[in-house]
């Protein structure tokens, strides 16, 4: 029997996160969406896609959540996306309401998945389906480490000119602005990236990598980044899947790893068949602790004012 995923939300990271799935023919996915048509539309143009990608996987867009039964892995796009001077923050109090409903519904139908939710503000947005679920914390996975390290990588690759394979960038803390890239972590072919670029040159990229997404927004004047968050999701979907033991940054709730208590926050994982099965802890210096534990405790500010 294939594996199944499904996403909810069936907008531009949404269906973008679904296309790759079926492309790769990791599972068959189920598209869900409240709006009757488009995730039946959307899905049914994938599926007539698959012959020319080789693809066998069988892909379903409904409005009906038992359509979604028995889901190995959902992924949660659902929400209001961000618009050009609207914070993360102020999408707190909508999408608070759009997980708690998904959520709710989810684990009625998929009560052994691993949920992974992507909606903003994502770690509070992740608190609320760990909270709603009552699932542990294993099989809770939030999608931000895997896009900021992406977006830092390619501009890695771009100050030096060299391939994104050769690259790896290692990024802690909230997906926001208070988000903590570690350039002495961040590598080409093994070299740390504060040997290869002078401190000014490192400077703009963390602060580049810090406010990526806003960027986009601002190019785009409506809307905002989809194809980088899809495929950020996808490659979280596929080291479960595949059980593949891979270190990625997420966002998963810790329970006094790197000093943070009872809080999701991003940090280096290890993804398996099980979701979550490490945490990967790193020595950090005095700044880098004093930054991870400001962005913790912006997470805090909004995880407390919906009281979850």
């Amino acid at each position: 029997m294939n594996r199944k995923v499904t996403v909810v939300g069936s907008g531009n990271v949404g269906a973008t996160a679904a296309r790759s799935i079926a492309d790769k023919e990791l599972a068959d996915v189920v598209i869900l969406d409240i709006l009757e048509g488009v995730p039946q539309g959307k899905g049914l143009d994938m599926l007539e896609a698959c012959p020319v990608e080789g693809s066998d996987a069988r892909v379903l867009g409904t409005n009906d959540y038992a359509d979604t039964a028995d889901s190995d892995i959902v992924v949660i796009t659902a929400g209001l996306a961000r618009k050009p001077g609207m914070s993360r923050d102020d999408l707190l109090a909508k999408n608070h309401a759009i997980m708690k409903a998904v959520t709710e519904q989810v684990i009625k139908y998929s009560p052994d998945c691993v949920i992974m939710p992507v909606t903003n503000p994502l770690d509070a947005m992740a608190q609320v389906v760990y909270r709603v679920s009552g699932f542990p914390r294993e099989r809770i996975i939030g999608m931000a480490g895997v896009l900021d390290s992406a977006r830092m990588r390619a501009f890695i690759a771009q100050a030096l000119n060299v391939s994104v394979e050769n690259t790896h960038a290692f990024v802690l803390g909230g997906h926001g602005d208070t988000m903590v890239p570690l350039p002495r972590y961040s590598t080409v072919a093994g070299i740390p990236i504060t040997e290869l670029l002078d401190a000014e040159q490192v400077e703009a990229i963390v602060r580049r990598t810090a406010h990526g997404g806003a960027e986009i927004v601002k190019l785009l004047g409506t809307g905002s980044a989809y194809y980088a968050p899809g495929s950020a999701v996808v490659e979280m979907v596929e080291a479960v899947l595949k059980d593949k033991k891979k270190i990625l940054p997420c966002s998963v709730f810790l329970q006094g790893e790197y000093g943070v208590h009872d809080l999701f926050v991003g940090v280096p994982c290890k993804l398996g068949g099980n979701g979550l099965e490490e945490i990967i802890e790193i020595t950090l210096t005095p700044d880098e602790d004093v930054a991870l534990k400001k962005s913790a405790e912006a997470v805090r500010e909004l995880v407390e004012i919906i009281n979850v």
